[in-house]
């Protein structure tokens, strides 16, 4: 089982670039499958080739960031929807990442780049079989939670602001003076930066890399996300990020025990990876799972107000409050218009207007 705790931490980094892009930046990405083999791919044929292994994490990063470069264009500078632009790339990154595997000193054309006998970042743990350890899961999740951090940091910059408000009202961001193509293009490319990072690992972990590693992918950052974020909520952005780790590692963990089940086949885990998010978010919109779930959190808020992230607006938006505050202001209720009389208070009393009595004239 610590096995599929350290692949859940690995997973969690591709989760995060997933958080950035659908809840943070609510853009619709399916670059992720695409680009998550992007790194597995550069990854393996780099550490073919004699490349350090973390150098050939470099490698798998990159070609992740230039895949959601490529989707932020499409959409940014030819004004193509953003489902449609992510497919097209999704698409077109099949072909690319195949042509990546051919790259081998060798010369070979192949559709899997195996990595037996080769050095990895693993390997020490391998050496001294400490992988699927406590140990590796120590040195694992000592490394997601960096990445998490920085990512929280972005997020917490100027341009991270501006990244929210693109998300919360693209129209208000423009007339702000933000830059709302370079903030889509920019958070693309992190997070699909992200998702590479995370085939890179992935290809190191299990020492092999198949041009069929990043199909369903997105389905698993979905999962992790709207799993982590019905367990902690969505109330600070810290504890959302941490949230969205967990859930990574709650999804594995749930595969390895229904793999455990006779009837179960390793071919049915997409069944149980989309059955699995069916399960999340129907229970996220239970009030009554809301509840169970707000007794259990206490850092969660109260179940009967909703989660920030699930309406708008954004929640990490820097106008969020001015929002909140402009929203409590117009649901007083007020008695001006055409159908009722304004009444004014009488003017105090004084040597120049001296307080009239019921019969007194005028």
């Amino acid at each position: 089982m610590l096995g599929a705790v350290d692949q859940g931490l690995i997973t969690a980094v591709l989760a995060l670039g997933v958080f950035l892009t659908f809840r943070i930046l609510n853009f619709a990405d399916l670059t992720v499958d695409g680009s998550f083999t992007a790194g597995t791919a550069s990854t393996a044929i780099l550490i073919f080739n004699g490349v350090p292994p973390v150098v050939a994490i470099g490698g798998g990063i990159v070609a992740g960031a230039l895949a959601g470069l490529v989707t932020g264009v499409l959409h940014t500078k030819f004004h193509i929807d953003p489902l449609l632009a992510s497919i097209l790339v999704m698409l077109a990154m099949y072909t690319v990442n195949t042509r990546i595997m051919w790259m081998g000193h060798d010369g070979l054309h192949r559709s899997n780049v195996g990595l037996l006998g080769k050095d990895t970042i693993f390997t020490p743990l391998v050496e001294n079989r400490l992988r699927g350890t406590w140990v590796s899961v120590g040195c694992i999740g000592a490394g997601v939670l960096v990445v998490a951090a920085v990512m929280v940091w972005f997020l917490a910059t100027k341009f991270g602001f501006a990244v929210m408000t693109t998300g919360d009202n693209p129209g208000m961001a423009s007339a702000m003076g933000i830059n709302t193509a370079m903030t889509k293009t920019v958070t693309l490319m992190v997070s699909n930066g992200l998702v590479g990072l995370c085939g890179a690992i992935t290809a190191q972990y299990v020492s092999s890399s198949n041009i069929e590693d990043g199909r369903g992918m997105i389905l698993i950052g979905l999962a992790s996300v709207i799993l982590g974020n019905a367990i902690f909520g969505t109330r600070y952005l810290w504890l959302a990020a941490i949230g969205v780790v967990v859930g990574a590692v709650l999804y594995r963990v749930a595969i390895f025990w229904a793999l455990k089940w006779e009837f179960i086949e390793n071919s049915d885990m997409k069944l149980m990876s989309a059955v699995l998010v069916v399960v999340a978010l129907v229970l996220s919109q239970s009030k009554s799972a809301n509840t169970l779930v707000t007794k259990l959190s206490p850092w969660r808020q109260r179940a009967d107000i909703p989660e920030q992230m699930s309406v708008v607006p954004n929640p990490f938006s820097p106008m969020a409050e001015l929002d909140a505050a402009h929203q409590a202001s117009t649901a007083q209720p007020t008695h001006t218009g055409s159908g009722h009389a304004r009444h004014k208070a009488p003017p105090p009393c004084g040597p120049d207007n001296p307080r009239r009595g019921p019969d007194d004239p005028g």
